[in-house]
């Protein structure tokens, strides 16, 4: 059986689009790819808005913790990923060989109205990843 790949996502907070994107590797992709999600200027906590539409998919990502990109620096990974421009342009370099790729979705975090309007941008943008990322990074392997 071949080895499982290492993704890291990255995007700014660490807070919502990466702990998204990191979930749902870890559940479509289990064997394949193992990812992990780093931020380059991480919030202190994982947006509750990204953990309750996780949650509508069987999916609990309530115990994850924002975290520094430069924590991961030094581990090997197959495949960097950047979720937001804002992380594609503050992307630290990798020692070593290791492939990159931009897959840009808007911030969830950043929508407005009553907490329903705000919950469906959440679920169209946990539902862009899953249909936008999890192919292109199969497309990857």
């Amino acid at each position: 059986m071949p080895k499982c790949r290492r993704v890291l996502i990255l995007c700014t907070g660490n807070s919502c689009r990466s702990q998204m994107a990191e979930a749902w590797v870890n559940r479509l992709l289990a064997g394949r790819w193992e990812a992990r999600s780093a931020g380059t200027a991480p919030a202190p906590v994982v947006h509750p808005l990204a953990v309750a539409v996780m949650a509508e998919e069987g999916i609990d990502i309530s115990g994850a913790r924002p975290e520094l990109v430069d924590a991961r620096l030094g581990e090997h990974w197959d495949l960097v990923v950047t979720v937001c421009d804002s992380a594609k342009e503050a992307c630290p370099v990798f020692p070593g060989p290791v492939r990159r790729m931009h897959v840009g979705f808007e911030d969830p975090a950043e929508a407005v109205g009553s907490e329903e309007e705000r919950l469906a941008v959440f679920r169209r943008v946990r539902d862009e990843i899953r249909s936008r990322l999890i192919p292109q990074i199969l497309e990857a392997q």
